[in-house]
């Protein structure tokens, strides 16, 4: 997922979005992106650790993360088809 937001700020950038509306969806995807990366880290580290109540709340705040960044990304993509179209 952070993959596809990193892709989406290159084709903005390509496509020569300067406008403050392909600005601010820009700066949406890398926000996106960035939390896509920290609900992963969330993810592995509560695979990794021993403490099962450290795991539940990493669980919670990695499923919190991912709904923010996938929620934010359609929001995104939505405001760029306006912007670019």
């Amino acid at each position: 997922m952070a993959g596809l937001c990193i892709t989406a700020v290159t084709l903005i950038a390509m496509l020569g979005q300067t406008s403050v509306a392909g600005t601010i969806v820009d700066e949406i995807f890398v926000i996106c992106g960035v939390l896509f990366l920290l609900c992963t880290y969330c993810v592995f580290w509560a695979l990794r650790t021993s403490q099962p109540r450290l795991a539940e709340r990493l669980d919670h705040i990695a499923e919190m993360l991912f709904a923010i960044a996938l929620t934010g990304m359609v929001s995104a993509g939505i405001l760029m088809v306006f912007t670019v179209g």
